[in-house]
């Protein structure tokens, strides 16, 4: 065992993959792809390599070239303590202990076992306390997680190609939306990499956005660590479609480690009109009884941007990743304010993106139940409830604002003073048009059955 574990803290040293070629897909829920083309003399015929290449899923290992198989691995992962002394079960180690002058003097004892811990003193007598702070040689210690992987070649080669899967890396896209005039946005687009346990240098990087499915995760750790900045930060990714994803290569090439996070463009920036609208919820419940409620309430108008984005447009030919879309608006002096942040969806070509980016300030709205009945026909209930909205707009411009009510089951607007559109079976809209410094009231009156 001591052999073994001599020759494998050797592979640590020698068998690594800085010489080697790297590159890496990150997936957007930690997941990464790592193929690397590690330096190492591959005999023709059956042969046993004992590599260091961090926290891994063993199971998804594969070899990159055709003429390679893998016969059969065992993967160590256990860099703990607690695992170090399971390996030294059996054998005589060394403690540290302290003085009562404040110096230290070392002690030896056997480990007899773990589980609860047993120690051999040198007198023969058995304790489970430690003696001390325990010194391991060096051949017990993995400094990284060792792969020991059975490899069948064809022919003799100089590099050995292998993939694996990982965890703790991550990549998540932000959008920045600068509304102009005219009805026209400037969009801007990032994807910002976090490393997590990989530690590579010089690694071609490529990040996949879609909902790809997997099984079962296993937990590999999740350190927190980082990457420097590419050389070429400045250049905008490429992107490919690749199964029912997108595929981002980015420009140049990153190591990963410690410290720093890396974002590069996911496209040159764009522009795109855009249109803004106001909306006011219903007080519907969606499902069951409608009830009686008498008390006048404060309703939000929430507000949304929408980048139109038809096909055969510089924007909207393009695939959108989900991720944090951020909307600034220029002030009087031209600078750069935000007015609201919203998440959105992967979003194919030709979609538009919606924006929910909080709400008005100066668009206010109450809503009233003014009337209420209700009456039982056989084994339903049937009510009639009449609402009145009132809108104030303190803008010095009117303003369009819709009211959407929205319930499921059987129900129907019976009259209203502004003419109300059926959206789908569950949506109900009113535009309400609000003059500058005025208001607006929209009444209308609702049959619900459930």
């Amino acid at each position: 065992m001591k052999r073994w574990l001599m020759a494998a803290a050797m592979t640590l040293t020698l068998g690594t993959t800085a010489a080697g070629q790297t590159s890496l897909t990150i997936y957007q829920d930690g997941r990464v792809l790592q193929r690397r083309i590690l330096p190492i003399r591959l005999p023709a015929g059956l042969s046993t390599q004992r590599l260091a290449l961090g926290a891994l899923d063993p199971g998804s290992l594969f070899p990159l070239d055709s003429g390679v198989a893998i016969t059969g691995s065992s993967y160590d992962g256990a860099v703990d303590e607690a695992n170090t002394l399971r390996r030294a079960v059996g054998q005589r180690l060394g403690f540290s202990v302290r003085l009562p002058n404040g110096g230290r003097d070392t002690v030896a004892a056997d480990l007899v076992g773990v589980d609860p811990e047993r120690y051999r003193l040198l007198d023969g007598r058995i304790t489970f306390e430690r003696p001390g702070t325990p010194l391991f040689p060096a051949e017990l210690v993995l400094l990284q997680p060792t792969l020991t992987v059975g490899v069948r070649a064809n022919r003799a080669l100089t590099t050995l190609g292998l993939g694996f899967f990982s965890s703790g890396a991550s990549w998540s896209a932000g959008y920045s939306v600068t509304l102009g005039n005219r009805g026209a946005a400037r969009i801007t687009g990032q994807a910002t990499v976090a490393a997590g346990t990989i530690r590579v240098d010089e690694a071609e990087v490529q990040l996949l956005a879609g909902n790809v499915g997997r099984g079962s995760p296993k937990n590999f750790g999740r350190d927190v660590v980082a990457m420097r900045a590419p050389q070429a930060a400045m250049e905008s990714a490429v992107q490919q479609q690749i199964g029912e994803a997108h595929l981002y290569t980015l420009p140049g090439k990153l190591s990963l480690t410690p410290g720093a996070e890396t974002s590069v463009m996911l496209f040159e920036p764009a522009s795109a009109p855009y249109e803004r609208s106001f909306t006011v919820r219903g007080q519907l419940p969606y499902w069951g009884e409608l009830g009686q409620f008498g008390e006048e309430t404060t309703e939000p108008v929430n507000v949304t941007y929408v980048i139109k984005r038809p096909l055969k447009t510089e924007f909207g030919d393009r695939p959108v990743p989900g991720g944090l879309v951020r909307i600034y608006e220029r002030d009087a002096q031209g600078r750069a304010q935000l007015i609201g942040e919203s998440s959105i969806d992967h979003s194919a070509p030709g979609q538009d993106l919606r924006l929910d980016a909080g709400t008005a300030f100066d668009l206010t709205a109450r809503r009233v139940q003014t009337e209420y009945e209700s009456r039982k026909e056989g084994r339903q209930t049937v009510a009639m409830a009449s609402y009145t909205v009132t809108i104030a707009n303190a803008k010095d411009s009117a303003a369009t604002v819709e009211v959407l009510e929205t319930r499921g089951g059987e129900w129907s607007i019976v009259s209203s003073s502004i003419p109300a559109e059926k959206v789908s079976s569950t949506i109900t809209r009113f535009r309400v048009r609000i003059p500058a410094k005025g208001e607006a009231t929209l009444t209308y009156r609702v049959r619900v059955v459930w």
